[in-house]
């Protein structure tokens, strides 16, 4: 085969060497713009992991590229005048020419064609000349090749929001360093690490408003660099900054990062009759921020991933695999991009906002950065050092318990974040874990029985601190279907205080009541029957902000809400908190989100009101706030009300984060104590993006920036999850859904799985508590025996010969 590399960055000579390896017979030629074996740019990061995949792919390559490592472990991250560091982390760093410089020997070694000191103008024209079977487009982030085949490519390119530049300096560190520095203009932070025996890459970054209040944007080279070295004076020991830009005239480059991802990866040419495919690798194809480091390991693993896809198909006919090959490349390769990219999304978000968590100390600040990513967990932290974890959790223990007013519990082990206390004006809860309301459609009439007392029973057993019932509604007009419950009769008050006292007297865990309103998407059928199907016959008049029908051509009509209807709207929520009152609920929350009757005048989707409910943001949340208002002046001061929104609707024109942060303010006004913080179901159109925690940075946003406490939801399934939420601040409390389904117990299982057994078992269950941590404990010991080598084992393996 005939392979044409345009762009002599690692993807492509990384590429060509394993292809030449793999047959000796390829004619493969790289083609690069610069001179032989002068590049540009700093040191580069890999983790172990990384380096493992290199070793698999090319030992010899692999060693020179080890050899040539300044290898750390230790995180350090200085803020407000302390550093906290933690270990394990196992990273390397080398010098980009050095990579690669090794690169290029180890081609021409097998035999890569290398041409050097040639500008590609048209790549057709270089797949002719050099009869080209296949095309590799590997010429970095700014592409040509992406750009005149962008109709096939379909790139997506989004240009974020900091400046960062890029330069070196020859203080060295002894560990990955982060430096953050406070100016009259702003945050400014710093990623500083040694990648040679002399050198180490300094970037800074700070938001674009900061640069430009900073005046950076008018500032020469030699002003910009003065400016660098005082603000960052304590970590660089005397040391100049170097920029590669100091042999060009005037101000030095602060770039913005270009989050870079394509539809496709693959454009066919026909030439000469010939189908010649054009495949995208490496920053051409996707860029992940530089603050994951994953740019040049991405760029690595898709030669990786393309050369063995070009092995698992044998000697076959090129022309008959190709297809194959490609179509194999890019389903694994965008699978494994998206994934770095959605945790390289959230780590450049971190450090855009930085501000957010500076109100933090420094310990929290430091794992909140350590962890920003969710990628790295409470537990992968406490894998690479144990040490670092154990103090932290005591610093959490050690506030949470100060905060709630409680003594510090003696115990054999430190107490995990997700099983600090937690407490909200007089309600204490014994620990972070909420089992959230869910929809079980077993009422009849509105009122609750023995599958309720049975189903929330269970739960408030099962180790939880706050078992919250499902949504209730105000009316039997607020229904979202006819089994669900109310509270708008005498006897749904003494059904619910059965089932309170049963909370109360077998259990320690507090009980909640979620009031709400379905609005639009009321008089429907059990979900398990057609979820937001109307019922067949029986409907009830439905209302909400404006006129609508959830299912388009299939949802029954509701009607804009009149004055009469707001007004007993409110009147129905005020009998209803009153009713909770008495039925001895401890908490209560308010229901405003998921496209029901509060929610729909929130989310511009829904309301397009033209009196003083519709409009401005403010005026979409004033009818909501009238029914918080009223409920909060008939609840007992002594206990909290939270209220629960959509913080992101997921369609173009909807509620976005930002909004979510002003509407907790609105309600942190009003007198709410906590947001409750979930997202869609506003509109069938949404377009979520899923995956672990993926609402917990609305739960982030809100507690950090609107400063008022905040309950994460959505995909926490483990306590590991929980554990990570609860110790970075982002949220106070985590809300557990469908695995409390499944597990009534979660919190004492999951307790059990850390190796905690300080926690409290209901008496009649210590025989199952025993059982579960001796079948845990052997599990364990078995899983430490059948462990594989770590990367760093692997590498050091490497190392030794």
């Amino acid at each position: 085969m005939n392979i044409l590399c345009i762009g002599g960055g690692p993807a492509g000579l990384y590429f060509s060497l394993l292809m030449k390896q793999q047959n000796p017979a390829h004619q493969i030629t790289v083609v690069e713009r610069n001179r032989p074996y002068d590049t540009f740019g700093w040191g580069v990061v890999f983790s172990d992991q990384t380096l493992a995949n290199l070793v698999n792919a090319d030992a010899p390559t692999a060693r020179a590229i080890l050899q040539a490592f300044n290898h750390w472990d230790d995180i350090d991250v200085h803020f407000k005048g302390q550093v906290v560091s933690s270990g394990g982390h196992g990273f390397c760093g080398i010098g980009r020419k050095r990579l690669l410089n090794i690169l290029q020997e180890r081609c021409e070694q097998l035999g890569v064609n290398l041409v050097f000191e040639t500008e590609v103008e048209d790549d057709q024209v270089l797949a002719l000349q050099y009869d080209a079977d296949l095309v590799i487009a590997s010429d970095g982030l700014n592409s040509r090749i992406r750009s005149r085949y962008q109709s096939s490519f379909q790139p997506d390119i989004d240009t974020r929001k900091c400046r960062f530049i890029w330069l070196g300096t020859k203080k060295l560190f002894s560990a990955f360093s982060f430096a953050f520095e406070e100016t009259p203009h702003g945050w400014f932070q710093a990623h500083a690490y040694q990648y040679d025996g002399d050198t180490a890459t300094f970037i800074i970054e700070t938001p674009e408003d900061v640069w430009l209040r900073a005046g950076l944007d008018k500032m020469s080279q030699s002003e910009t660099l003065a400016f660098c070295e005082n603000l960052f004076a304590k970590y660089l020991d005397g040391h100049a900054l170097m920029s590669n830009a100091a042999h060009q005239r005037g101000s030095l480059s602060w770039i913005k990062f270009p989050r870079i991802i394509c539809k496709n990866w693959v454009h066919t040419n026909t030439l000469n009759g010939k189908a010649v495919p054009v495949v995208l690798m490496g920053d051409a194809a996707h860029t992940a921020h530089f603050s994951i480091g994953s740019g040049t390991k991405l760029a690595l693993e898709d030669a990786i991933e393309l050369a063995a896809s070009f092995a698992q198909h044998g000697s076959a006919a090129i022309a008959d695999v190709l297809p194959a090959v490609l179509a194999a490349y890019q389903e694994i390769r965008s699978i494994e991009v998206l994934k770095i990219q959605s945790a390289a999304r959230n780590s450049m978000e971190w450090f855009e906002n930085v501000g957010r968590y500076t109100a933090m100390q420094a310990q929290q600040f430091a794992y909140s950065m350590l962890t920003r990513s969710q990628r790295l967990s409470h537990e992968n932290l406490r894998v690479r050092d144990p040490g670092y974890v154990r103090s932290f959790e005591q610093w959490i223990a050690e506030h949470a318990y100060a905060h709630a007013g409680l003594p510090l519990p003696d115990t054999k082990s430190t107490i995990p974040p997700m099983l600090t206390p937690f407490k909200l004006r007089g309600v204490l809860l014994k620990n972070r874990i909420v089992v959230s309301p869910m929809a079980q459609y077993s009422a009849v009439d509105g009122l609750v029985g023995d599958y309720h007392l049975v189903h929330l029973g269970a739960r408030a057993m099962g180790g939880a601190a706050l078992v919250f019932a499902e949504m209730t509604c105000v009316s039997a007009e607020a229904r979202i279907t006819s089994a669900c419950p109310g509270l708008y009769r005498p006897e749904h008050t003494q059904a619910w205080r059965r089932i309170v006292d049963f909370v109360h007297q077998h259990t320690d865990a507090k009980i909640g009541m979620q009031l709400g309103h379905a609005g639009a998407k009321g008089s429907t059928r059990p979900a398990h029957e057609g979820i937001d199907q109307p019922l067949a016959e029986g409907n009830w008049p439905l209302i909400s902000a404006s006129p609508q029908q959830y299912l388009p051509g299939i949802s029954q009509t509701a009607r804009a809400a009149s004055r009469a209807d707001l007004n007993q709207v409110l009147n129905d929520f005020v009998c209803a908190t009153k009713a909770a009152a008495l039925a001895g609920f401890d908490w209560l929350e308010l229901h405003c989100a998921h496209g029901y009757l509060l929610s729909s005048f929130i989310s511009p989707l829904t309301n397009q009101r033209e009196d003083e409910y519709g409009g401005s943001l403010d005026n979409r949340c004033r009818f909501p706030l009238q029914v918080f208002k009223a409920i909060r002046a008939v609840w007992s001061a002594d206990k909290p009300i939270s209220v629960r929104i959509s913080a992101h609707d997921w369609v173009a024109g909807g509620i976005t984060p930002d909004h979510a942060v002003q509407i907790a303010r609105l309600f942190k006004d009003a007198g709410a104590d906590m947001i409750d913080c979930s997202s869609g179901q506003v509109s069938k159109q949404e377009q979520p993006v899923y995956g672990r925690m993926f609402q917990t940075p609305f739960a982030d946003r809100i507690r950090n920036e609107a400063q008022i406490a905040t309950i994460a939801v959505g995909s926490i399934f483990e306590a590991d999850h929980a554990n990570s939420i609860i110790a970075a601040g982002r949220a106070d409390l985590c809300a557990i859904a469908r695995p409390h389904l499944a597990d009534p117990a979660w919190t004492l299982h999951e307790a059990a799985k850390l190796g905690f057994s300080e926690i409290a078992w209901p008496q009649q269950y210590l025989a199952g508590k025993q059982q579960l941590e001796r079948n845990l404990q052997r599990e364990r010991q078995i899983n430490a025996a059948n462990s594989a080598l770590t990367p760093q084992q692997i590498a050091a393996k490497l190392l030794e010969g």
